[in-house]
Protein backbone atom coordinates (compact mmCIF):
# COMPACT_ATOMS: atom_id res chain seq x y z
CA UNK A 1 0.00 0.00 0.00
CA UNK A 2 1.05 3.33 -0.86
CA UNK A 3 1.34 6.49 1.67
CA UNK A 4 1.53 10.02 0.09
CA UNK A 5 3.31 12.39 2.83
CA UNK A 6 0.98 13.33 4.89
CA UNK A 7 -0.06 9.40 5.24
CA UNK A 8 3.71 8.48 6.08
CA UNK A 9 3.43 11.98 8.73
CA UNK A 10 0.21 10.31 10.22
CA UNK A 11 1.27 6.74 10.54
CA UNK A 12 4.76 8.33 12.15
CA UNK A 13 3.19 9.89 14.39
CA UNK A 14 0.43 7.50 15.98
CA UNK A 15 2.94 5.20 15.96
CA UNK A 16 5.37 7.53 18.56
CA UNK A 17 2.30 8.20 20.68
CA UNK A 18 1.75 4.48 21.05
CA UNK A 19 5.27 3.86 21.86
CA UNK A 20 5.24 6.70 24.30
CA UNK A 21 2.14 5.43 26.14
CA UNK A 22 3.54 1.77 25.61
CA UNK A 23 6.32 3.56 28.01
CA UNK A 24 4.77 5.09 30.21
CA UNK A 25 2.69 1.99 30.89
CA UNK A 26 5.72 0.28 31.76
CA UNK A 27 7.30 2.95 34.02
CA UNK A 28 4.13 2.55 35.76
CA UNK A 29 4.37 -0.99 36.23
CA UNK A 30 7.77 -0.91 37.22
CA UNK A 31 6.01 1.41 40.39
CA UNK A 32 6.85 4.91 38.47
CA UNK A 33 4.11 7.09 40.31
CA UNK A 34 5.01 10.03 37.96
CA UNK A 35 4.12 7.83 35.07
CA UNK A 36 1.01 6.57 36.50
CA UNK A 37 -0.39 10.43 37.50
CA UNK A 38 0.27 11.20 33.38
CA UNK A 39 -1.68 8.15 32.34
CA UNK A 40 -4.16 9.28 34.42
CA UNK A 41 -3.92 12.74 33.42
CA UNK A 42 -4.84 11.85 29.25
CA UNK A 43 -7.98 9.90 30.01
CA UNK A 44 -9.24 10.93 33.47
CA UNK A 45 -11.54 13.50 31.62
CA UNK A 46 -12.95 10.84 28.64
CA UNK A 47 -13.56 8.64 31.88
CA UNK A 48 -15.05 11.11 33.81
CA UNK A 49 -17.66 12.67 30.68
CA UNK A 50 -18.40 9.05 30.18
CA UNK A 51 -19.76 8.58 33.39
CA UNK A 52 -21.29 11.66 34.09
CA UNK A 53 -23.27 11.32 30.60
CA UNK A 54 -24.55 7.98 31.58
CA UNK A 55 -25.61 8.27 34.93
CA UNK A 56 -26.30 12.20 35.46
CA UNK A 57 -25.18 12.72 38.92
CA UNK A 58 -22.42 14.56 39.03
CA UNK A 59 -21.42 12.88 42.81
CA UNK A 60 -21.90 9.31 41.31
CA UNK A 61 -20.21 9.86 38.21
CA UNK A 62 -17.02 10.92 40.29
CA UNK A 63 -17.33 7.69 42.59
CA UNK A 64 -17.41 6.06 38.95
CA UNK A 65 -14.28 7.77 38.24
CA UNK A 66 -12.60 7.36 41.07
CA UNK A 67 -13.30 3.88 41.21
CA UNK A 68 -11.84 3.10 37.54
CA UNK A 69 -8.24 5.07 37.86
CA UNK A 70 -8.18 2.90 41.74
CA UNK A 71 -9.17 -0.69 39.79
CA UNK A 72 -6.81 0.62 37.17
CA UNK A 73 -4.03 1.41 39.85
CA UNK A 74 -4.55 -1.63 41.24
CA UNK A 75 -4.33 -4.16 38.51
CA UNK A 76 -2.12 -2.57 36.02
CA UNK A 77 0.27 -5.05 36.29
CA UNK A 78 -1.74 -7.79 34.51
CA UNK A 79 -2.45 -5.42 31.77
CA UNK A 80 -0.50 -7.32 28.88
CA UNK A 81 -1.05 -4.99 25.80
CA UNK A 82 -2.93 -7.71 24.48
CA UNK A 83 -5.57 -4.85 23.72
CA UNK A 84 -5.11 -0.94 23.63
CA UNK A 85 -4.46 0.45 26.79
CA UNK A 86 -7.86 2.73 25.78
CA UNK A 87 -10.02 -0.36 25.70
CA UNK A 88 -8.42 -2.17 28.79
CA UNK A 89 -9.65 1.20 30.36
CA UNK A 90 -12.97 1.52 29.13
CA UNK A 91 -13.70 -1.88 29.47
CA UNK A 92 -13.62 -1.30 33.35
CA UNK A 93 -15.27 1.96 33.55
CA UNK A 94 -17.82 0.79 31.62
CA UNK A 95 -18.30 -2.51 33.01
CA UNK A 96 -18.71 0.14 36.53
CA UNK A 97 -20.91 2.07 34.75
CA UNK A 98 -23.67 -0.96 33.41
CA UNK A 99 -23.52 -1.98 37.07
CA UNK A 100 -24.23 0.82 39.00
CA UNK A 101 -27.30 1.40 36.04
CA UNK A 102 -28.32 -1.79 36.85
CA UNK A 103 -28.55 -1.23 40.41
CA UNK A 104 -29.90 2.07 40.45
CA UNK A 105 -32.23 1.47 37.63
CA UNK A 106 -32.97 4.67 36.37
CA UNK A 107 -33.42 6.79 33.03
CA UNK A 108 -31.21 8.69 31.46
CA UNK A 109 -31.85 12.41 30.57
CA UNK A 110 -29.27 13.44 28.77
CA UNK A 111 -29.41 14.55 25.28
CA UNK A 112 -30.09 12.17 22.28
CA UNK A 113 -28.81 12.66 19.00
CA UNK A 114 -30.59 10.97 15.86
CA UNK A 115 -29.67 10.78 12.32
CA UNK A 116 -32.55 12.24 9.86
CA UNK A 117 -32.33 12.80 6.40
CA UNK A 118 -30.98 16.60 6.90
CA UNK A 119 -28.17 14.90 9.10
CA UNK A 120 -27.52 14.18 13.06
CA UNK A 121 -30.07 16.03 14.80
CA UNK A 122 -28.78 16.89 18.67
CA UNK A 123 -32.78 16.10 20.11
CA UNK A 124 -31.74 18.85 23.08
CA UNK A 125 -31.17 21.79 20.86
CA UNK A 126 -35.30 21.91 20.09
CA UNK A 127 -35.63 22.29 24.21
CA UNK A 128 -34.84 25.92 24.89
CA UNK A 129 -35.42 27.25 28.27
CA UNK A 130 -39.01 28.77 28.86
CA UNK A 131 -38.60 32.20 29.22
CA UNK A 132 -41.23 35.60 29.41
CA UNK A 133 -40.52 36.29 25.80
CA UNK A 134 -40.65 33.05 24.25
CA UNK A 135 -43.29 32.28 22.22
CA UNK A 136 -45.78 30.24 23.96
CA UNK A 137 -46.34 27.47 21.37
CA UNK A 138 -42.60 26.82 20.95
CA UNK A 139 -42.08 26.34 24.84
CA UNK A 140 -45.23 23.59 24.84
CA UNK A 141 -43.42 22.09 21.93
CA UNK A 142 -39.91 22.12 24.00
CA UNK A 143 -41.45 20.68 26.86
CA UNK A 144 -43.49 18.27 25.28
CA UNK A 145 -40.27 16.94 23.16
CA UNK A 146 -38.24 16.86 26.86
CA UNK A 147 -40.90 14.62 28.52
CA UNK A 148 -40.84 12.10 24.92
CA UNK A 149 -36.75 12.49 25.27
CA UNK A 150 -36.95 11.36 28.75
CA UNK A 151 -39.44 8.32 28.41
CA UNK A 152 -37.67 7.49 25.08
CA UNK A 153 -34.10 7.25 27.08
CA UNK A 154 -35.79 5.18 29.79
CA UNK A 155 -36.94 2.02 27.04
CA UNK A 156 -33.23 1.91 26.36
CA UNK A 157 -31.44 -1.17 28.74
CA UNK A 158 -28.44 0.00 30.52
CA UNK A 159 -26.14 -2.01 27.75
CA UNK A 160 -28.01 0.31 25.13
CA UNK A 161 -27.76 3.49 26.57
CA UNK A 162 -23.81 2.22 27.17
CA UNK A 163 -23.85 1.99 23.38
CA UNK A 164 -25.66 5.07 22.35
CA UNK A 165 -23.47 7.06 24.89
CA UNK A 166 -20.05 5.61 23.54
CA UNK A 167 -20.85 5.54 19.41
CA UNK A 168 -22.66 9.17 19.79
CA UNK A 169 -20.90 11.11 22.18
CA UNK A 170 -17.33 9.42 22.78
CA UNK A 171 -17.23 8.93 18.88
CA UNK A 172 -16.15 5.33 19.49
CA UNK A 173 -16.42 2.87 16.62
CA UNK A 174 -18.21 -0.33 16.75
CA UNK A 175 -15.35 -2.50 16.96
CA UNK A 176 -13.88 -0.34 19.43
CA UNK A 177 -17.21 -0.28 21.83
CA UNK A 178 -17.26 -4.24 20.88
CA UNK A 179 -14.08 -4.04 22.99
CA UNK A 180 -14.80 -2.60 25.47
CA UNK A 181 -17.84 -4.45 26.60
CA UNK A 182 -16.65 -7.82 26.05
CA UNK A 183 -18.37 -8.54 22.56
CA UNK A 184 -18.38 -8.14 19.18
CA UNK A 185 -18.67 -5.54 16.41
CA UNK A 186 -21.44 -7.21 15.99
CA UNK A 187 -23.25 -7.30 18.94
CA UNK A 188 -22.21 -3.75 19.40
CA UNK A 189 -24.14 -2.93 15.77
CA UNK A 190 -27.07 -4.90 16.57
CA UNK A 191 -27.30 -3.02 20.47
CA UNK A 192 -26.95 0.39 18.47
CA UNK A 193 -30.03 -0.59 16.01
CA UNK A 194 -32.27 -1.46 18.66
CA UNK A 195 -31.45 1.65 21.07
CA UNK A 196 -32.21 3.58 17.81
CA UNK A 197 -35.29 2.00 16.67
CA UNK A 198 -36.80 2.32 20.45
CA UNK A 199 -35.55 5.75 20.16
CA UNK A 200 -37.53 6.44 16.88
CA UNK A 201 -40.36 4.74 17.50
CA UNK A 202 -40.87 7.30 20.64
CA UNK A 203 -39.74 10.34 19.21
CA UNK A 204 -40.88 9.49 15.59
CA UNK A 205 -43.42 12.13 15.07
CA UNK A 206 -41.20 14.90 16.20
CA UNK A 207 -38.02 13.94 13.50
Amino acid sequence: MLYGKTGVLALATHSAARTDEEALIRAAQAGDAAAFEQLVRSYDQSVLRLALNLLRSPEDANDIYQETFLRVFKNLGSFRFDCSFHTWLYRIATNLCLDHLRKRKVRREEPAVITTAEGPLDLMDNVSEERADSNPQRSLLSSQLKSRIETALGELTPRERMVFEMRHYQGMRLRAIGEALGTSEEAAKNCLFRATQKLRAVLGDFL
